[in-house]
């Protein structure tokens, strides 16, 4: 395909999405489906127009993951809806920690004992497909600022922090693959650095760029002289510095970035006044009137993050598209590996379920929370760039194939299986 004929396929999906918006509401399935099915028609699988190689492309797909993610997480971030608190938390730490370490070992038991894989590649397998989605979670996610939802809070916020709780186990796979290389400190040096050190300075990062800027925009609003803030690339500029100065400094760009939302957010709301503000506005209420506010008060809250929100949903939404069609055109069903319906059926109906159930034993959630949290695993864009980052990383080519293969037809399987259960599950809560 040539680039008009790209302008025209995906214009025409965005213009279909827009104006099928209720239709896809009210349907069984949801928007990815639709793009995954136009990617499958058109790709390698049925009628072979355009095919897109991973590991040709790998640089150019890294770079679409991650700025997918990106957004995604500061999204997600922006949209947390209740302040810091570990009797709060506690549950999508569980998650985004001891769930997804424990999915992570036990994809990698079975990928080294049923599928034979050498000790690394299961490992890494592990990393690849353990982390849930930010990205094509969102019927399953908070819906908007000051949504309490209990499910949507746990699913949104574990799938805010476990892509950069993931990383490092993605990093262990590839020391091990490369053993010769690493050499014999190399444990150690991924427990205190990628580990302990890409956690800590991360979350550290990210706090203190997203306070310092909620607190940096409240003096410019409200104090003479006044001055207006373009909060669409306020928003884009948080992310882009917090995730370049934390990769630099060898932390979790990923979980800088959902961190640093989560500061911008809460440090507006609490300078604002929430949950009351001093004209009587709830927090919900208080994100929705956030623009007409910041113009007719003195004591207006801030709005970067709720009117960056609304630009950011966008972008989310067009990432989502373009990723998903292009996955329809990385899948050959009939080429994929005959492993694939084993590994999705144990991550799904296994790995994930008894990992969330022992993650959350003493967190006082429901059997019923856990076992609804327990399916909505969706693996999706985070699994892609982790994918591609083995493959530029230099993965060997024949067990990049192979990883590939398992990877990508887990992802549709996902998107598929989760995505018609998400709406009969969700509207039985």
């Amino acid at each position: 395909m040539n680039v008009n004929q790209w302008f025209l396929l995906v214009g025409l999906l965005m213009l279909a999405r827009g104006l099928a918006a209720t239709t896809i509401s009210r349907s069984p399935f949801t928007s990815a489906i639709v793009y995954l099915g136009v990617g499958l028609l058109l790709g390698p699988s049925a009628l072979n127009i355009f095919n897109f190689d991973p590991a040709k492309e790998s640089q150019l797909l890294e770079m679409l993951a991650e700025v997918a993610l990106l957004i995604s997480l500061f999204s997600a971030g922006i949209k947390m809806p209740v302040p810091f608190k570990l009797s709060r938390w506690s549950a999508p730490l569980r998650l985004a920690w001891l769930s997804m370490a424990l999915t992570v070992g036990l994809v990698a038991l079975f990928a080294y004992y049923v599928l034979h894989l050498p000790a690394g590649a299961a490992v890494l397998l592990g990393g690849i497909l353990a982390p849930t989605d930010p990205v094509l979670a969102t019927d399953v996610q908070v819906r908007h600022a000051g949504d309490k939802d209990e499910l949507r809070f746990n699913l949104t916020c574990e799938a805010g922090m476990n892509d950069g709780s993931a990383f490092p186990f993605v990093l262990l796979g590839l020391g091990m693959l490369h053993m010769g290389e690493a050499g014999e400190h190399h444990y150690w040096r991924w427990l205190l650095v990628d580990v302990i050190w890409a956690t800590g300075g991360a979350v550290l990062i990210g706090v203190i760029a997203g306070a310092g800027l909620a607190r940096l925009g409240w003096r410019l609003r409200v104090l003479e002289p006044r001055h207006e803030i373009m909060d669409d690339l306020v928003g884009l500029g948080l992310i882009a510095i917090v995730f370049g100065l934390a990769s630099v400094m060898k932390a979790s760009g990923f979980l800088a970035v959902f961190f640093a939302a989560v500061a911008l957010r809460q440090t507006e709301l609490k300078l604002a006044g929430a949950p009351k503000d001093r004209q009587g506005l709830r927090e919900p209420e208080l994100a929705k009137s956030a623009a007409a506010q910041a113009s007719d008060s003195k004591d207006a809250p801030l709005v970067v993050s709720a009117e960056a929100l609304v630009f950011k949903e966008h972008l989310e939404r067009l990432s989502e598209l373009t990723l998903v069609l292009l996955l329809g055109g990385m899948i050959s069903l009939r080429e994929l590996p005959y492993e694939t319906i084993g590994v999705a059926a144990f991550l799904f109906v296994v790995a994930r379920p008894l990992s969330v159930f022992i993650g959350m034993i003493g967190s006082g959630a429901s059997k019923r929370m856990r076992a609804t949290i327990g399916w909505f695993g969706v693996r999706g864009i985070g699994s892609i760039f982790y994918l591609v980052y083995a493959i530029e990383a230099g993965l060997p080519p024949n067990l990049a194939k192979q990883l590939t293969g398992i990877s990508l037809g887990v992802i549709m399987l996902s998107i598929l299986v989760h995505g018609f259960s998400v709406k009969p599950l969700l509207e039985s809560e």
